[in-house]
C-alpha cells in the first residue's frame, strides 16, 4: 500500500497535474499575452512600411567588390551558357587552352556585411583548366552539368538533384560532387539556382494560419493534419499568401514541430509554424523569406541550446557561407532567438540529467561561432555562446518534456512571449 502510494506521488512526464509544472503559475491568461504578440507584429509592420528601398549591394561603397546573382528565364539561362561555351571554344582555337573561370566559393573569399546582416561573395575567381591533373575530372564535370542545364532550358523541365547525379554516377562518383559544381555554376553564369531547374527532394514542412496556392491549387495549412504541408520544392509554384497569424515560429527539429502541431499551437496563438527537419534547404529558406516579406510577420526561432542550433539560425538569418552568392534571395531579415537558449537551462531549472555535456568539438565550434562577425553583431548572442562555451553543456527542445510532454507547448513558449524573451 505504501508502495502504491509513493508511485501515485512520483510525478511522470506524461503527467496531467498542471499544478506542478514549473513557473504555470506566473503565466497570464491568453489574451494578455495575445496583446503583447500584437504590438509585436505592429512594430514589424511599421518597420517594414518605413523602409521605403531595402538596401543593396550597389548601395553600398564597399572596399571589396562583391558579386550576386539574379534570377534569369530560362532562354536567358540558354544564351549565357551557349555564350559561355562560344567563349571556351574561342580559347581553345587561339591555342589558350580549354578551362573555366570559376567564382572561388572559398572562406577567405566570403564577405559579412554589416548593413545588410548577411555574407555575400566577393569577386575573385580561380581557373578551373582542363589540361591539368589536379582539375582535370572537375572541369569536366563543370561540363557535364552545363550540358544538362542547356538541355533543361530547352525542354523546360525541372528534375531533382538526385536525377542530376544519376545522369552519369562514374563521372560524378558522389553526389555531393554534383552538387557542388551545381552551385560553382549558378555562380558562372550569374543566376540563382532555381533559374537552373534543378531542385532538391521536399524536406521542410508548414502548418498553421496560412493558405497560399500551390501550382493553383489553394492549400489551407490549418487543416492539413499533425504532418502539415510539404514545402514546394519549386517556390515559383508558391502565390497568393493569406494569412491572419500574429507571428511565424521557424522551429529546427521534427519533434519539436510535431508536439506544436498536435497541440494546435497555432490556434492558441495565431502562428505559422515551420520546419526543415535540421539542416536548412533552398525551398524552406526561399518560402520562409517569401512569408516575411509578403505577409510581413515577425519570425521567431525555437532550436537547440548547442553551437549547431545558432548556425542554423544564423544561416536562415544571415546565409551560408556555401551559398552566399545567393544570399540575398535566401535570407530573411530580423529573425529573433526565441529558445532554447543556453540562459534557459537554468532560468527554467532544467534537471542536470537532462543537460548534455558538449564535445571538444562542440566547444570548438562555440569559439568559432564566436569569432564570426555577425554574431560579434548581436551582443545577446554573444554573451549567451560565452555561457554555454563556459559551462559546456548544452540541452535539446525535447530536454523540457522532463517537466511533462506538453510542457514546451503548454508552459515554456507561452511564457516566452509573455516576457517578450527573444534576442
Amino acid at each position: 500500500m505504501a508502495d502504491k502510494k509513493q508511485k501515485q506521488k512520483r510525478r511522470r512526464p506524461d503527467s496531467d497535474d498542471e499544478s506542478e509544472l514549473p513557473f504555470k503559475n506566473i503565466l497570464k491568461p491568453d489574451p494578455v499575452i495575445l496583446e503583447t504578440l500584437k504590438k509585436l507584429l505592429l512594430a514589424t509592420t511599421t518597420a517594414s512600411s518605413s523602409t521605403s528601398k531595402p538596401l543593396t549591394l550597389s548601395d553600398l561603397n564597399l572596399a571589396a567588390t562583391c558579386r550576386e546573382v539574379t534570377d534569369l528565364s530560362l532562354s536567358s539561362v540558354q544564351s549565357t551558357i551557349e555564350t559561355l561555351i562560344l567563349q571556351v571554344t574561342h580559347s581553345i582555337l587561339s591555342g589558350n587552352g580549354f578551362g573555366f573561370q570559376v567564382p572561388s566559393r572559398a572562406s577567405s573569399n566570403q564577405l559579412y556585411v554589416p548593413e545588410l546582416d548577411r555574407i555575400v561573395l566577393k569577386d575573385k575567381a580561380t581557373l578551373r583548366p582542363f589540361a591539368h591533373m589536379s582539375s582535370v575530372r572537375k572541369t569536366t564535370i563543370t561540363t557535364k552539368i552545363l550540358a544538362l542545364i542547356h538541355q533543361l532550358s530547352l525542354k523546360s523541365i525541372h528534375v531533382t538533384k538526385r536525377d542530376l547525379f544519376y545522369t552519369d554516377v562514374k563521372l560524378f562518383q558522389d553526389q555531393t560532387q554534383s552538387d557542388a559544381v551545381l552551385d560553382d555554376v549558378a555562380c558562372m553564369l550569374g543566376c540563382t539556382r532555381s533559374s537552373l531547374n534543378v531542385i532538391a527532394s521536399e524536406k521542410g514542412v508548414v502548418v498553421g494560419r496560412l493558405i497560399f496556392s500551390d501550382n493553383g491549387d489553394m492549400i489551407d495549412c490549418t487543416k492539413m493534419g499533425m504532418g502539415g504541408k510539404a514545402i514546394p520544392p519549386n517556390i515559383d509554384r508558391v502565390g497568393d499568401m493569406k494569412s491572419d497569424a500574429l507571428f511565424i515560429l521557424l522551429v529546427e527539429k521534427d519533434a519539436a514541430y510535431i508536439r506544436l502541431a498536435e497541440d494546435r499551437f497555432y490556434n492558441r496563438f495565431p502562428c505559422i509554424i515551420v520546419t526543415a527537419k535540421g539542416q536548412p534547404d533552398v525551398a524552406t529558406r526561399l518560402f520562409l523569406r517569401k512569408m516575411k516579406i509578403e505577409l510581413k510577420l515577425p519570425v521567431l526561432a525555437l532550436v537547440d541550446s548547442d553551437p549547431y542550433g545558432l548556425k542554423i539560425l544564423s544561416v536562415y538569418g544571415c546565409g551560408s557561407k556555401n551559398m552566399s552568392y545567393d544570399s540575398s534571395n535566401l535570407t530573411t531579415p530580423d529573425i529573433k532567438w526565441l529558445g532554447i537558449r543556453p540562459s534557459d537551462l537554468d532560468k527554467y531549472k532544467i534537471p542536470e540529467q537532462c543537460r548534455l555535456p558538449m564535445t571538444e568539438q562542440d566547444i570548438k565550434t562555440g569559439k568559432d561561432l564566436l569569432e564570426e562577425d555577425f554574431v560579434k553583431k548581436n551582443p545577446g548572442w554573444v554573451e549567451e555562446l560565452n555561457l554555454m562555451v563556459k559551462t559546456k553543456q548544452k540541452a535539446e527542445i525535447q530536454a523540457l518534456s522532463t517537466f511533462g510532454f506538453q510542457y514546451l507547448s503548454e508552459v515554456y513558449l507561452p511564457l516566452k512571449l509573455q516576457q517578450k524573451d527573444w534576442l
